[in-house]
């Protein structure tokens, strides 16, 4: 199993070799990195049946000992179990549908093997992450992946905005990533291990460790770990206010936007507190901590989905907000919850952003989605794909979406009740609520003013539309497969039975001593639920709004218009993105520019240049001047100067010599 293990980790690998450092043609390109990711996508089905369906043993192994300091051991180690199973399916699926997208989407493109280099690459990284089996691995994967997706969001490195963003996002995840390694470090220092195994072992031991980060302040050790793990998580999951970089990372090509925000990078975070699940168990203040930041980033980044105008934006805050319904179901100890709505979200979402990518090469790639309408005739397999993936997203019964959505809400209203996270699981259980409605509308919102009502493009392009080639529509059709399916299909052993082992904690799930009847008992007890009919009343506000049926008066399309004047004061607060990009440009961009700018002046130019290298330079120019003038030349001044020069040796040995005798 050894070999199959690393196979499904460097074929990736190789393929970003070949097709990045030798100067390979297009065919072979996307050859060789397709087959990378193919083979690694059915290696990991040979393991999930393996580990998963069959039972088979979990592989925990160092690979290669890196470094050995003292007692510390750095390692290259592989830790495969269910969780590391499911995630390895999830991610060479998807990764596997968008290098076959890449095809068309990028067919024009100059950068077309450099594309596919980058995003194999972009694969290796991820799976590194999630196969690991030590922290050093693990930091490993998470710097590489954050410097793959720069590489990828900057693709077009000839676009300002393109540059802007990916300094964004390489930026503000170095601020998550430094209270990452904070925690990994504390991790050493108190466990003096960075092993899994060997740290969750010694995890009890330490649940009432104190320590003092301030003299005279008393913190929880796990408690001050766990939110420092948590801080990485939120820079890499984009969680509030670490989530500025995603919609911003729009400004790479669509395949990449489907990379990032459904299987890979955004996803390391949620994956993360998971494997980390028996330490962040030993401290509800830090799963108070966590479920409030997932609740926050799943209610106000669903509201600025509603007003977006760029077909991508509108799914990139939309993955903000279902990033943030994960986070709530980690908050709430429902570990395999998230998971299993990070595996349906995974299909879903990747379907929304390669169908939004279609409707993009179709409008010549135009993305504002004023400026479509009626493309439901002109591209009918993106528009039922896209159809089934907006329903997936919202929680209609049957599809994915639903069953995970559900429970999530459902753990959340446990966590209120219980209130064992005081106010924050209240909270997060109202966020999440009202986030079904306000999902629901910004979706079919996108959905109706791009495949329905009139059609707002200009002639040219009304002339050109039609179906995008197969090389983009089968991906598709095969995502969107899984995006109906998968829920039905893994709720009962993910959730309600031993799936995962031990490889999170689900001790204190709220579905631990739970069972699941039957799918019609679950769909219809949700039906009856107050998530149902809020989500049932964003569709419906959506129709009313947005679908121009004959039948249904003009006057409420204008209600968006009027309602934008009468609260024009709160919806320039959601153009403006809740101020934080603003504030972060003027306070943390513009802030370290002034402090380089003072550092150049004061202390590059004045300190170094004019004290130590140019004032060393005029003092060597001064003595030299003052001492070149006892240079005369004349014969009688050195014989004075050596009278008194022997004078004053005759003087100091008169004085001092019987004392040196």
């Amino acid at each position: 199993m050894k070999t199959i293990y690393l196979t499904i980790v460097l074929a990736p690998l190789i393929g970003a070799i070949i097709a990045g450092l030798f100067d390979v043609s297009r065919r072979v390109a996307h050859t060789v990195t397709i087959a990378g990711v193919g083979i690694s996508f059915f290696l990991s089905l040979y393991v999930f049946k393996y580990i998963v369906i069959d039972g088979g043993a979990i592989f925990n192994e160092t690979l290669y000992t890196w470094l050995v300091a003292g007692n510390i051991r750095f390692e290259v180690g592989f830790l495969v179990d269910q969780l590391t199973a499911t995630m390895l399916l999830v991610v060479t699926f998807v990764s596997w549908m968008v290098h076959f997208y890449t095809i068309g989407y990028m067919h024009d493109d100059k950068g077309y093997q450099r594309f596919f280099s980058y995003i194999s690459l972009f694969t290796f990284s991820m799976l590194m992450l999630v196969m690991s089996n030590n922290y050093m691995q693990l930091f490993f994967g998470w710097e590489a992946v954050g410097l793959v997706s720069y590489l990828l969001i900057g693709f077009w490195f000839t676009r300002p905005t393109a540059i802007y963003a990916n300094l964004k996002a390489f930026l503000v995840n170095r601020v998550g990533d430094f209270g990452f390694l904070l925690g990994i470090a504390a991790v050493l220092m108190y466990f003096n291990s960075l092993n899994y195994a060997e740290v969750f072992a010694q995890a009890e031991q330490h649940k009432n460790t104190l320590i003092q980060i301030i003299p005279g302040q008393d913190w929880s050790l796990m408690t001050v770990i766990c939110i420092l793990l948590f801080i990485g998580a939120m820079g890499k999951s984009a969680q509030f206010p670490l989530h500025v970089w995603l919609p911003d990372s729009m400004e790479g090509p669509t395949p990449i936007s489907a990379l990032i925000h459904a299987a890979t990078m955004v996803t390391a975070g949620i994956f993360m507190v998971a494997r980390m699940s028996p330490l962040f168990e030993l401290s509800p203040t830090a799963l108070a901590f966590v479920i409030t930041i997932g609740a926050i980033t799943a209610l106000f980044m669903g509201l600025l989905g509603l007003v977006q105008n760029d077909i991508k934006r509108v799914v990139a805050y939309s993955t903000l907000s279902q990033l943030g319904y994960m986070v709530v179901a980690l908050g709430a100890s429902a570990y395999g919850v998230a998971i299993f709505h990070l595996m349906t979200h995974a299909f879903f979402k990747a379907l929304l952003f390669l169908a939004a990518g279609s409707v993009i090469i179709a409008m010549h790639h135009e993305q504002d989605i004023r400026k479509m309408g009626g493309l439901s005739k002109y591209m009918p397999i993106t528009y039922w794909t896209s159809l089934i993936g907006s329903l997936a997203l919202i929680g209609f019964p049957g599809f994915a979406g639903f069953f995970s959505k559900d429970l999530i809400i459902e753990a959340a209203h446990h966590a209120h009740e219980a209130g064992h996270l005081g106010n924050a699981g209240t909270f997060a259980y109202y966020a999440v609520l009202s986030g079904v409605f306000i999902t629901a509308l910004y979706s079919f919102r996108m959905f109706f003013l791009v495949f329905h009502g009139k059609e707002r493009m200009d002639h040219h392009t009304q002339h050109h539309l039609h179906e995008t080639p197969a090389v983009v529509t089968v991906p598709l059709i095969m995502l969107a497969i899984p995006s109906i399916f998968a829920g039905m299909i893994a709720i009962e052993p993910m959730i309600y039975k031993d799936y995962f082992g031990h490889a999170i904690s689900f001790e204190h799930s709220p579905f631990a001593h739970k069972h699941f009847v039957s799918l019609f008992e679950f769909m219809w007890h949700g039906v009856k639920q107050l998530p149902f009919f809020l989500a049932m009343a964003g569709l419906i506000t959506a129709i009313l709004l947005y679908w121009e049926l004959s039948f249904i008066p003009p006057f409420f399309r204008q209600i968006p218009a009027i309602l934008a004047k009468k609260l024009s004061i709160i919806h320039q607060i959601m153009l403006n993105k809740y101020g934080f990009d603003r504030f972060n440009d003027w306070f943390f961009a513009g802030g370290s520019r002034n402090v380089g700018s003072f550092l150049s002046s004061a202390g590059d130019a004045t300190l170094i240049d004019g004290v130590f290298v140019n004032g060393s330079a005029k003092l060597v120019a001064w003595f030299a001047g003052t001492v070149r003038h006892v240079q005369t030349g004349l014969l009688y001044h050195y014989a004075f100067a050596m009278i008194l020069g022997l004078a004053f040796f005759l003087g100091t040995f008169v004085l001092y010599g019987s004392k040196l005798i």
